[in-house]
C-alpha cells in the first residue's frame, strides 16, 4: 500500500497513520493551509491560534511541527499542551482566538493522529470551510513570512477555564454532589481524560477517585474506542472495587461511557439520554441528536413533551441543527453530550457532571436510574470498502425501500416498525458503518445481517 493511501483528508479533519501517510510534510502542508485560511478571515493582522493535543505518543512531535509551521507563516500560537478536545474548544473562546487545531485521532488506534480544525467560536469548521482549507493545501506553497513578521508562541493551560464553566452552571451543585459521597472509577485510556476528568471530580466533591490507565503517555492499555469488548478489565475493576460507578473516556475526552455499580456496562447510547432526562426536569426545549442514535431519546422526550430533531452524523452537523432549532441540549449516541451553556461541542466532562448531579438529586444509583429508561439493543458493524461502490449500493437500497420511512441526508437510514438500520460511509475510516437497533439483541443482529447481505449483493 502506498503511504498516501493512509491519509484521509475530509470534512472531519486530516488524519492518518504517523510515518505512513501522515508525517512532517503533511502536517506542515495542512497546518499551513489552515493558517493561510485564517489570514484571509482576519485580514490585516496576525491570526491567533490555539493548539492542543491528546496523549498519543506522536502528539508532542506533531504539536511542535504544527506550532512552528503556524509561527513561520505569521500566526500567533497559544499552546494548550495536553488538553481534551472540549478544553481546546473552550480555549479558543476564552482566548478570543481566531481558530484552533486539535491534534487527536479520537477513537482511532495509537498509530493514528489527526488535525481537527476549529473556527473562532471553538467549533469544528463547516464542510464548506474545510474544503476551502483543503483546496489551499493542494494549490498553494507554504506562505512563509520574513523574520520580522513571524508569529509569537505562548504556552497556556486552559483546563481551569473549562472546569469553571461547568461549575458555574446553575443546575450543578457541588455541595449536593459531595453529600452523596460518590466513589468513582475513571478509565483515562492513558490520555488527557486521565488529567481532566479527575480534576473535575475533585472540584465536584467526589470522595474517592480510582484512576486506571491514568498515565497520559499514549500507549493505550486497551483499544481506545470505549466499547464493552474493549473494557473487560475496567468493568471488572468497577465490580471488584465496589465503587458507585465508572466513567470511561476516549483519548480526547469528547465521549463518555458509563459502568454502573456492580460492573454493568451501560450503553454509550444512554449517556445523552441520561443527560437529557436530567436537564428536562429544569428546562424546556428541543434536543438534537444524529441519525444513528437510539430511539430511547425519543421515548424519554415524549415523557416531557419535548421535541427531538435528527441531523447527519458528526458534531458540526448536530451543532448546526441545534442552533437552527434553538436546542437546549444535543449529543450523539457515541457518548457525546453537547451543552451550549458551556460550549457547542461534545464534552465528557459536561456529561459526567450532569450525570453525577442527576444521581445526587434523585438519590439513586446508576443502575436504578438506568432501569427507568427505555431498553433497546444496538449493533454496530464496519464493512471495508474494498471494491464496494458504497454510493451506488446505497442509492439502489433507497429505491428498494422507498415504501419505508427513509432518510438520505447521511447515507441511508431505513426506519421500520421492528427497528431501524443506518448505513453510511465513514468520514474517518475507509469503511461503511452499519448500525441497527431493535428491542432485542437478536432482532438487531438479524436486521444488521439482512442489510449487510443486501448491501454486498446490490453493490
Amino acid at each position: 500500500m502506498e503511504s498516501s493511501k493512509t491519509l484521509i483528508a475530509s470534512t472531519s479533519g486530516i488524519r492518518g497513520i504517523f510515518g505512513a501517510g501522515l508525517g512532517p510534510e503533511e502536517l506542515m502542508r495542512y497546518a499551513g493551509a489552515f493558517g493561510a485560511w485564517l489570514h484571509r478571515q482576519v485580514s490585516g493582522r496576525r491570526p491567533r491560534v490555539v493548539v492542543g493535543r491528546d496523549g498519543r505518543v506522536t502528539g508532542s512531535i506533531c504539536a511542535r511541527i504544527v506550532t512552528a509551521t503556524l509561527e513561520s507563516i505569521g500566526c500567533d500560537v497559544l499552546d494548550a499542551g495536553l488538553a481534551t478536545t472540549p478544553t481546546v474548544e473552550v480555549a479558543v473562546q476564552a482566548a478570543c482566538a481566531d481558530g484552533g487545531i486539535v491534534l487527536s485521532a479520537s477513537h482511532n488506534p495509537a498509530e493514528w493522529n489527526a488535525l481537527k480544525l476549529l473556527n473562532r467560536q471553538g467549533e469544528f469548521l463547516t464542510p464548506g470551510e474545510v474544503r476551502e482549507v483543503l483546496a489551499l493545501a493542494e494549490a498553494s506553497a507554504l506562505p512563509l513570512v520574513r523574520y520580522e513578521a513571524l508569529g509569537s508562541y505562548e504556552a497556556r493551560d486552559f483546563l481551569d477555564e473549562h472546569l469553571q464553566r461547568i461549575l458555574a452552571l446553575d443546575f450543578i451543585d457541588p455541595e449536593r454532589i459531595a453529600r452523596r459521597q460518590f466513589r468513582v472509577l475513571v478509565d483515562g485510556i492513558n490520555s488527557v481524560g486521565a488529567i481532566a476528568l479527575p480534576a473535575l471530580l475533585r472540584r465536584l466533591g467526589v470522595v474517592e477517585i480510582r484512576l486506571v490507565n491514568g498515565e497520559p503517555h499514549g500507549r493505550f492499555a486497551h483499544p481506545p474506542e470505549p466499547l464493552p469488548e474493549h473494557l473487560t478489565g475496567t468493568i471488572a475493576a468497577v465490580a471488584e472495587s465496589g465503587v458507585d460507578l465508572g466513567f470511561v473516556v476516549d483519548p480526547d475526552a469528547d465521549r463518555l461511557a458509563l459502568i454502573a455499580d456492580g460492573g454493568v456496562y451501560v450503553s454509550e447510547e444512554l449517556t445523552q439520554v441520561i443527560a437529557a432526562d436530567f436537564l428536562w426536569r429544569f428546562r424546556e426545549g428541543p434536543f438534537v441528536t444524529n441519525l444513528s442514535s437510539s430511539r430511547a431519546i425519543d421515548e424519554v422526550a415524549a415523557r416531557y413533551g419535548m421535541p427531538v430533531y435528527r441531523a447527519a452524523v458528526g458534531e458540526i452537523n448536530v451543532v448546526q441543527k441545534m442552533k437552527a432549532v434553538g436546542a437546549i441540549l444535543g449529543g450523539e449516541g457515541n457518548g457525546g453530550v453537547i451543552l451550549p451553556d458551556v460550549h457547542y461541542g461534545r464534552d465528557a466532562l459536561v456529561g459526567a457532571a450532569m450525570i453525577l448531579q442527576h444521581l445526587a438529586n434523585l438519590e439513586q444509583s446508576l443502575s436504578e436510574l438506568v432501569a427507568t429508561l427505555p431498553r433497546y439493543a444496538m449493533v454496530k458493524y464496519k464493512l471495508p470498502l474494498d471494491h464496494l461502490d458504497a454510493e451506488t449500493a446505497l442509492a439502489r437500497l433507497a429505491e428498494r425501500y422507498a415504501h419505508a420511512r427513509i432518510s438520505t441526508i447521511d447515507g441511508l437510514k431505513i426506519d421500520l416498525d421492528e427497528g431501524w438500520v443506518h448505513l453510511r460511509r465513514s468520514n474517518t475510516e475507509p469503511i461503511v458503518r452499519i448500525y441497527a437497533e431493535a428491542r432485542t439483541a437478536a432482532e438487531a443482529e438479524a436486521l444488521a445481517t439482512r442489510f449487510i447481505e443486501e448491501l454486498q449483493t446490490i453493490g
